[in-house]
């Protein structure tokens, strides 16, 4: 993946795209993005009677009480897939330690994303926050809209520093516009205020919700580059440090695990799904582990089985 260029043509980046990733996709995945996005957009069908391996979340309990007879309810698949890309664009992702930074990363995923679901017919919207939400793209198809969210995205400019991040307000923002459920992808290296996890799982009670949270592996680990200055990329501050020092390193390192500690327990305490998402990493690799985390996750909402004392009574 190649860093795009800050007056970059977003018909030439996507038609790259169109060749070296989604391309590289359609191979992998036989064409089935079903895959990728199935198990979403439930309607009520009818309700039956509970049969010999029903999934039991499935029972309509009201009913059941009524009549005296487990009944469950019988749904059908809306194709039509709604996603809303919520887009951190704080100055915090402008950091890349190599040839990458986070922010052409979130670029490349959100525009291959939404390529490949408005080609299937599907709407993508987009929320974009800076120091506060100041874009909302209403979700729409067609690759005309993927270009034009494209060239929101690469024509924004950046800035050197700004106030702290705070990603609740993004949360509580997207929840009064998202008003149908939806696929939701929060993207963001969640460098923020605490505070957002609570109306990421408010959100997530009515939307299905995946965290793609971005980071570089410098963020993770200090090497051994001697006297360097570093910049907090939210406020500016600078600090010279000794990198030299083993024991700055160790801190270094133990401060990233504390908050790998926190990010983890904040993604639990949400019930959301995590795509964790390197500047190093390749697309195409990040794409099908998305898409097998999908997968088993459909599958554990299609498995639910038959609790013992039910079968018995069957």
């Amino acid at each position: 993946m190649s860093e795009s260029q800050p007056r970059a043509d977003p018909e030439q980046i996507l038609r790259r795209l169109e060749w070296t990733v989604i391309r590289r996709l359609d191979g992998l995945l036989h064409g089935d993005y079903r895959t990728l996005f199935r198990g979403f957009g439930l309607d009520l069908a009818d309700l039956r009677e509970y049969q010999y391996q029903d999934d039991v979340r499935h029972i309509d309990w009201n009913v059941t009480a009524r009549l005296q007879t487990p009944y469950v309810r019988e749904y059908y698949e809306d194709r039509e897939v709604t996603a809303w890309f919520l887009l951190d664009l704080s100055p915090s992702i402008d950091f890349g330690s190599q040839h990458v930074r986070k922010r052409s990363l979130s670029t490349e995923f959100v525009t291959v994303l939404a390529r490949v679901l408005t080609r299937h017919g599907n709407r993508v919207g987009a929320l974009f926050y800076g120091d506060t939400v100041d874009t909302v793209i209403p979700a729409r198809s067609g690759r005309r809209h993927v270009l034009h969210l494209l060239h929101r995205m690469l024509s924004r400019p950046t800035r050197a520093q700004s106030g702290e991040t705070d990603l609740k307000h993004l949360m509580q923002t997207a929840f009064q516009v998202m008003h149908r459920r939806a696929l939701v992808f929060v993207v963001s290296d969640f460098i923020s205020i605490p505070g957002w996890a609570q109306p990421l799982a408010h959100i997530a009670r009515r939307h299905e919700i995946i965290a793609v949270r971005l980071y570089d592996p410098l963020e993770m680990e200090m090497p051994d580059l001697g006297l360097v200055m570093i910049q907090d990329s939210e406020t500016g501050e600078q600090l010279f440090v000794d990198t030299h020092d083993r024991g700055f390193r160790k801190r270094f390192a133990a401060a990233a695990a504390r908050r790998e500690m926190t990010l983890r327990a904040a993604f639990r305490e949400a019930g959301v799904d995590a795509l964790e998402l390197s500047t190093d990493d390749d697309l195409v690799d990040a794409i099908m582990r998305f898409a097998d985390l999908r997968k088993r996750r459909t599958q554990l909402a299609a498995g639910g089985g038959l609790p013992q004392h039910l079968a018995t009574n069957a």
